[in-house]
């Protein structure tokens, strides 16, 4: 064994000598493979659930024209029980589990409460309307369990009034922590996307959570482009680039084809409906290899360093563009952020967000002297004052990095939003605590609120 492979060996093990127990909500999604028979009882609990939304939407829009307030999940629930024994119209419902049409009221609660915060200005993001009814042709076909029945064995799952079903890919590391007793499943949300059957369990999973990176010290400076997926300069002057797939830009062609011959099917047909099937593969293709690639660039990241700084970009003000909107959906920016933030955490390091108003590409990562203006044609970014010139993305990052340098690592989640004022991302003021770990096995119950999942610390640096 080398002497760099036993320093690496030797950092791991502190690590984990030095890592503590905590208690995290995760999800474990997989492809399932179901008989015709049980795709007819999917269609039938997705077409349930669909049936109690709109049920329950419009007795909440008669309650609330009479009364002024909606109902909450529990009062729907109390309704549904005693209407469906005494309609018999609705004899139909024994053919589903109870937790399709339980769980599509507690969405529709949620919902309604969103709504009316939205509408009062307690509730931060893009105004919400209020909730529709469903069309089965329109709509998603979703629905979620929540019973102490859930199993996962091998390559097969088990869902209550649905049976043991075949999965594409093993269960053993779901199942693995289940027989040991680190993880209990809250509930299952199956949902059909391109035609295809999946399954996502949300579980209670304790794991070990190091208190350090088997890597410390090591930083990198990330700037996310177009061109590229991400340009990367560490601490000890590596350039690191990524090439973004552009699935979407490869397979544009394939997908304008696709839709112009979906168009001029007959609307309601069976070739219609064929072509739509056609084309809802061809973007499901497309997402797949863009989340594959992200997901191996960001781990790669996660696992490498310590500290990655990255900038707080407004994607959906990005997306508005009428020039840049395709390319950056197609780079996926915030799904780059999202997996970087739980996945440093994850691995014992920290995300660094540089403040929007840093002018990472703007700025000489030599002398530091600012641009007022440098156009997104010009790829190669020349300093007037020292002479420097260097791939704009190159610069940025160099510019990123710095800013770890600088002493920023002590804003790691103690910080408030930086100038101009609430402008999206809004950093942690506390890191994120961890509840103890609590009975482990299948349990039943709600799945947890977005306020119970473990939010990974990141911070707001300024210029």
């Amino acid at each position: 064994m080398t002497c760099a492979a036993a320093d690496r060996s030797k950092r791991a093990a502190d690590a984990a000598a030095e890592s503590r127990a905590a208690t995290v909500m995760q999800a474990y999604r997989f492809a399932l493979k179901p008989t015709p028979r049980q795709e007819r009882a999917l269609r039938s609990h997705a077409g349930a659930a669909r049936f109690a939304w709109n049920w329950g939407l419009a007795r909440c829009q008669e309650h609330y024209a009479v009364e002024g307030a909606w109902y909450s999940a529990m009062d729907l629930h109390k309704l549904w029980n005693s209407e469906k024994k005494a309609d018999p119209a609705l004899a139909w419902w024994r053919e589903n589990s109870k937790c399709a049409y339980q769980e599509a009221f507690r969405d529709l609660d949620r919902a309604l409460r969103d709504f009316g915060k939205s509408k009062q200005g307690e509730r931060k993001g893009p105004r919400l309307g209020f909730p529709r009814f469903k069309k089965r042709s329109r709509c998603r076909d979703s629905f979620r369990l929540a019973e102490r029945s859930i199993r996962c064995v091998g390559t097969t799952v088990t869902l209550p009034r649905l049976g043991t079903i075949r999965t594409h890919e093993s269960t053993r590391k779901l199942a693995r922590r289940l027989d040991n007793g680190t993880a209990r499943i809250l509930s299952a949300t199956v949902s059909r996307t391109a035609q295809r059957w999946f399954v996502s369990f949300t579980c209670e999973v304790e794991r070990a959570a190091p208190e350090r990176h088997p890597r410390p010290g090591t930083a990198i400076g990330v700037d996310l482009g177009v061109k590229t997926l991400l340009v990367g300069v560490d601490d000890c002057g590596n350039l690191i680039i990524v090439e973004g797939p552009k699935a979407l830009q490869s397979s544009l062609r394939k997908l304008r084809r696709a839709s112009r011959a979906h168009s001029r099917k007959t609307a309601g047909s069976a070739n219609r409906r064929k072509h739509a099937a056609r084309l809802a593969r061809l973007h499901a293709h497309v997402a797949n290899i863009r989340a594959d690639a992200l997901h191996k660039a960001t781990t790669d990241l996660a696992q490498r360093y310590a500290v990655v700084v990255t900038e707080d970009l407004n994607v959906a003000g990005m997306t508005r563009h009428r020039y840049l909107a395709r390319a950056v959906s197609d780079q996926g920016f915030g799904q780059a952020r999202r997996m970087l933030a739980y996945k440093t955490t994850r691995n014992g390091g920290r995300l660094l967000l540089a403040d929007r108003w840093f002018p990472s590409s703007k700025q000489c990562s030599g002398c530091q002297a600012v641009k007022a203006k440098l156009p997104l044609s010009e790829r190669i970014y020349r300093c007037a004052f020292c002479g420097l010139a260097l791939d704009r993305d190159v610069n940025a990052a160099r510019n990123l990095l710095q800013l770890a340098a600088s002493g920023a690592e002590s804003l790691n989640a103690c910080g408030g939003t930086a100038r101009p004022g609430p402008a999206g991302h809004v950093p942690a003021k506390q890191e994120p605590g961890t509840a103890p770990a609590g009975e482990t096995g299948t349990a039943a119950g709600q799945p947890a609120t977005a306020g119970q999942q473990a939010k990974p610390a990141t911070a707001t640096l300024g210029p």
